[in-house]
C-alpha cells in the first residue's frame, strides 16, 4: 500500500468517525462527470473512461449504505448525450446497460429508471424495465438511474402526463386551470412519491447543474468536487457529507 493511500484511509476514518448520522442527507443526487477527461489524462480512450466510471458506482452505493442514505439518483446519460456520434454513443449505452444489470444482480438495491424511455434504443429500454421488475421487492437503497434524462424534458413530460390524465377524466381546461399547483405537477414527475434530493454532488470541477433535477433540486444543497468521477474516493464522499451537515438549510426563510 502506498503511503498516500494509507494517509487517505486514516483521514477517511477520522472524518467518518466525526460524522453525525442524524445530519446525513436521505436523498443524494450525483452528476457523474469527468469520465472522458479522466481517461484522456491517463492516455486512455473515452470508452475506458466510461467503464472506469461505471465500476465506481457500486463503491459509491456501498458508502451510502454505510451512512444511512436512503435514495441515490445517478445521472448516467442526459438527453444531450444522445446527440453524440454513434461510435461513442453505442459503447456508452452498452456500458450503462451493463452497469444497470450489475445493480439489479447485486441484490441490495431497488432500481428505478428516471428519464424518457422512448428516446432510448429498445435494447436499453428492455434492460431498464427488467432491472425495475427484478428489484421491486428489495428493501434497500432506492437507486434512480437517470438515463435519457433532462430536467426540461422531465417537466415537459410531467405536464403532458398531467394533461392526458385529466383529458381521460373529462376535465375541462378551465377546471384544470383551477386545480393545477406544485403538488399536482410533482405527482407526474419521474420521481413521484420520492423525497427531493437533499444534496447534489457534481464531480470534475464543473459548477453547474446542466439541467439535473431542475424541479426537485429547488431547495437542495450543492457540492462541487474537483476530482473526475472515476477517481472519486470515499474521503471525497465523506467531505461532501461533512460539508452538508455544516450548512443551515433555511428553505427560503
Amino acid at each position: 500500500m502506498k503511503l498516500r493511500d494509507l494517509v487517505y484511509g486514516l483521514y477517511a476514518r477520522r472524518v467518518e468517525g466525526r460524522l453525525d448520522h442524524a445530519q446525513v442527507p436521505k436523498h443524494i443526487g450525483v452528476i457523474l462527470d469527468g469520465n472522458r477527461r479522466w481517461a484522456r489524462a491517463a492516455g486512455g480512450t473515452a470508452e475506458q473512461g466510461h467503464k472506469a466510471g461505471a465500476s465506481k458506482i457500486q463503491e459509491l452505493l456501498g458508502w451510502c449504505s454505510e451512512t444511512d442514505v436512503e435514495v441515490v439518483t445517478l445521472w448516467l446519460l442526459s438527453t444531450d448525450n444522445l446527440d453524440r456520434p454513434e461510435d461513442e454513443l453505442g459503447p456508452l449505452l452498452s456500458i450503462i446497460e451493463g452497469a444497470v444489470r450489475d445493480l439489479a444482480a447485486d441484490g441490495r438495491w431497488r432500481v428505478h429508471h428516471v428519464g424518457n424511455r422512448d428516446l432510448l434504443p429498445s435494447r436499453t429500454q428492455t434492460v431498464l424495465k427488467e432491472a425495475e421488475r427484478d428489484t421491486e421487492h428489495i428493501d434497500g437503497i432506492l437507486v434512480n438511474v437517470a438515463v435519457g434524462y433532462g430536467g426540461r424534458q422531465e417537466i415537459a413530460d410531467a405536464v403532458r402526463s398531467l394533461l392526458l390524465d385529466h383529458a381521460t377524466k373529462g376535465t375541462s381546461f378551465e377546471e384544470l386551470a383551477e386545480v393545477v399547483d406544485i403538488d399536482l405537477i410533482s405527482e407526474h414527475l419521474y420521481t413521484r412519491g420520492q423525497p427531493d434530493p437533499d444534496l447534489v454532488i457534481r464531480t470534475s470541477g464543473e459548477q453547474r447543474l446542466s439541467g439535473f433535477m431542475l424541479w426537485q433540486s429547488a431547495h437542495s444543497e450543492y457540492y462541487f468536487c474537483e476530482v473526475f468521477w472515476p477517481a472519486f474516493r470515499k474521503v471525497d464522499f465523506l467531505r461532501a457529507l461533512r460539508d452538508y451537515a455544516a450548512r443551515h438549510r433555511r428553505y427560503g426563510y
